[in-house]
């Protein structure tokens, strides 16, 4: 009898993992198994400790396990529809934790559309960078037309030229000051979501603030709200 009781804790517990609601009413359901080493319930603990309630509000779901966009893609996160798809195949919690505010930063821009990027200013901002960039990539023998760089929109063969031909290790050292990634620099939807997932692993904001600030303008106000509506 103690061994059947065993098992059937061990495998409540295996469901509890698996298949759970947060103290937000986030269902998590996880498709595929994690490694060891990582804890979902932490994680998500996480999320909902450093992102203020208003901004979760649009995430419905997350499903965590392998999906055919990833490899369509080249992704390992998207959110679509009040879910957030996010790859089993993490190195540890701190990378789960980075995909799931980088995926929920993108489901903000519906909603909020008009605030972060109605006046223009993060636009101006994120083109002036990418300006810089030609001039760094150009010096350094790296050249692409400089139509790539004023298009503010994701461009899939802008997107190989920056991570195949530059890399992404070179392009980290080229860019500093510049931008607080090189997939910063992808599109300005990335450009939002990456200074989003940064003001969140970084408290003090200090790094964030000093290279992006209309960016971290716009995050502060975010942060600020008390619920998402379009007033």
């Amino acid at each position: 009898m103690m061994l059947n009781y065993l098992r059937e804790s061990h495998n409540q517990t295996i469901a509890k993992v698996q298949d759970f609601y947060t103290s937000t009413g986030i269902h998590v359901y996880i498709k595929e198994p994690l490694a060891d080493n990582i804890d979902m319930e932490e994680i998500i603990a996480k999320v909902e400790e450093h992102l203020p309630q208003h901004l979760l509000s649009e995430v419905e779901m997350i499903i965590v396990g392998w999906f055919k966009e990833f490899e369509e893609r080249k992704l390992n996160a998207f959110y679509g529809d009040g879910c957030l798809y996010i790859s089993n195949l993490q190195d540890d919690n701190e990378d789960m934790f980075d995909d799931i505010v980088h995926e929920i930063a993108h489901s903000l821009e519906e909603p909020h559309g008009y605030e972060i990027y109605g006046d223009k200013k993060l636009e101006k901002e994120f083109l002036a960078k990418r300006m810089s960039l030609k001039d760094i990539l150009w010096a350094h023998g790296f050249k692409a037309p400089a139509s790539f760089f004023m298009n503010s929109e994701y461009d899939q063969e802008f997107d190989e030229f920056l991570h195949e031909k530059v890399g992404y290790d070179k392009l980290a050292l080229l860019m500093q000051g510049l931008f607080v990634s090189p997939y910063a620099a992808t599109s300005l939807k990335e450009y939002f979501a990456t200074g989003f997932t940064e003001f969140y692993l970084d408290p003090n904001h200090n790094f964030l603030k000093e290279v992006s600030p209309a960016l971290y303008e716009k995050l502060v106000k975010l942060q600020q709200q008390k619920k998402l509506d379009n007033n």
